[in-house]
């Protein structure tokens, strides 16, 4: 997609409310969809040349990378999106269930995880002492926990009345505080290793399994319940799916046109002034840039009180990410996805989340999504995507002295874990993004990834809200509101900030709360 400079705002009819919103990731991106579907007048501005935010495309040399998400879980919530916005998804993407949906490694055996039961079963019992004994119940247990809490990750938290409800009172039981994902995980399984392989999902949303709250134990299950599917092409393409929809309703996407402040009056927002001094004003202002990178760079300093920069500072966030995107001239024997563990799990995770240090052992994630797509690199080559865990900016590390060296730290430990000696002589391009890119080039807070931590303390109503507490006319989407970080979460927040706009303007809407994709208890 070309950069836009020079736009035009369509004249809309006396009727018809004009939503803008800041940033074009998934959020942004859901939000217009289905606005745009209700007859709203929708204008997104984004600051790169594609859309997509963290979603987006990585393209070098004929290579094909996600910038961030490579798992597509809960498929349904994604179809119902498309549902509400009078498509159907798979009009727009293909679809790849994956199975194994990935491989764990650890130091001294692998697990192939499967969301077919039968197999899962055969391979715990062929992995560990334990065996299966305690997956059964796993998975009717969670299924419980999962359809308690689903309402309350679906409703608006904008208000203490909205909070205070039946729903929750009913999911109560199932937040299981004060517990962890590791220590809720004990009533199932004994030995560590096996409940790291049913809670290594802590990391999606940047969190320790040690800390984070035992509700999220809901994660696995819905991978084994629902599995994990691939998108030909790659996940980037439900970003260029949305924003199709939203042109096809009439809907505008100026790329290349980076915010530079809200347009703020007596604390409402009308709108957004751009970089090229141009302001453009509507009847609402959705948010989708990082959450806290937003309120400390396009919002005056005097403005917010809860969410001024002292306060932002101290809040708790995520870990950070180390990556590296190899353009690879050959194919290797790898799954799809491989998450291996640290030999020393334990010490790696206090760098990464107390000492703030970098780790001589680490653990990390491997994509090889040429396995089940050949349309992400030339004919004979690869697109290998690396992630690692790291300490968010907090660390004061000094990235641009780090950056070499840890690069070639991956690279040896790609070749000591997963066997491929000859990687470097394989590499025929490569990207990488450090935690200060993700600050400086990205927009991401601290650089901390999956934005604010998870913590009781900054969930459900203590969450930065859909409609935004401290500024009038002003809505959030994305991993930094309720309910969260992952694609999932973060499509449901665009429906809930949708909602909460055609309520306001009393434009009917249909909505399936039913969510006939979940399974009975």
């Amino acid at each position: 997609m070309a950069t836009i400079s020079i736009f035009h705002i369509s004249k809309m009819s006396e009727s018809q409310k004009h939503i803008i919103i800041v940033g074009a990731g998934p959020g942004g991106l859901c939000a217009g969809m289905l606005l745009s579907q209700r007859g709203f007048k929708v204008s997104i501005f984004d600051k790169n040349a594609e859309v997509g935010g963290r979603n987006r495309a990585i393209r070098i040399n004929g290579f094909t990378f996600d910038t961030g998400p490579t798992f597509l879980l809960m498929k349904g919530v994604l179809d119902e999106m498309f549902e509400l916005a009078g498509r159907r998804s798979e009009d727009y993407l293909d679809f790849i269930p994956l199975s194994p949906m990935y491989r764990l490694l650890f130091d001294d055996r692998q697990l192939s995880v499967y969301s077919d039961r039968d197999a899962m079963r055969t391979e715990l019992n062929r992995v560990f002492d334990e065996g299966s004994d305690g997956y059964d119940r796993f998975m009717v247990n969670e299924r419980k926990r999962f359809n308690a809490l689903y309402p309350c990750i679906t409703r608006d938290f904008s208000s203490l009345t909205s909070f205070l409800s039946l729903d929750l009172l009913k999911a109560l039981p199932w937040l299981a505080f004060p517990r962890s994902v590791f220590g809720n995980l004990g009533q199932y399984f004994s030995q560590e290793k096996m409940r790291l392989a049913f809670c290594f999902q802590s990391k999606y949303l940047g969190m320790s399994p040690w800390d984070c709250p035992a509700l999220f134990t809901m994660l696995p299950y819905l991978e084994h319940e629902y599995g994990i599917h691939h998108v030909k092409g790659g996940l980037n393409r439900i970003a260029s799916a949305m924003a199709e929809v939203i042109r096809e309703n009439g809907g505008e996407i100026h790329c290349g046109s980076e915010i530079a402040s809200l347009a703020i009056e007596n604390r409402r927002v009308r709108g957004v002034r751009l970089n090229s001094g141009e302001t453009v004003l509507g009847d609402d202002t959705i948010v989708n840039a990082d959450f806290a990178h937003a309120m400390s760079h396009l919002v005056e300093p005097g403005i917010l009180k809860k969410y001024d920069r002292e306060s932002l500072q101290k809040r708790d966030y995520s870990c950070s990410t180390f990556m590296l995107y190899l353009g690879l001239n050959r194919r290797y024997d790898l799954p799809h996805h491989t998450i291996a563990f640290a030999r020393d799990y334990h010490s790696n995770i206090r760098n990464i989340f107390s000492h703030k240090t970098l780790s001589r052992d680490f653990s990390f994630y491997v994509q090889n999504a040429s396995a089940s797509d050949p349309t992400l690199a030339p004919a004979g080559k690869s697109a290998l995507y690396v992630l690692v865990p790291m300490p968010n900016n907090d660390s004061g590390l000094d990235w641009p002295q780090h950056r070499q060296a840890t690069r070639d730290q991956v690279l040896d430990t790609l070749a000591e874990r997963l066997g491929l000696h000859d990687i470097r002589s394989h590499i025929e391009c490569e990207n990488i993004m450090t935690p200060r890119d993700w600050e400086q080039n990205e927009y991401v807070y601290k650089g901390a990834t999956f934005s604010l931590a998870h913590r009781y303390s900054q969930m459900l109503y203590w969450r930065p809200r859909n409609r935004f507490e401290e500024l009038e006319n002003c809505y959030l989407v994305g991993g930094g509101t309720h309910p969260g970080s992952g694609l999932p979460t973060i499509y449901e927040s665009a429906r809930i900030s949708a909602n909460l706009i055609a309520r306001r303007h009393r434009v009917a809407f249909h909505d399936s709360k039913a969510s006939r994709w979940l399974k009975p208890a």
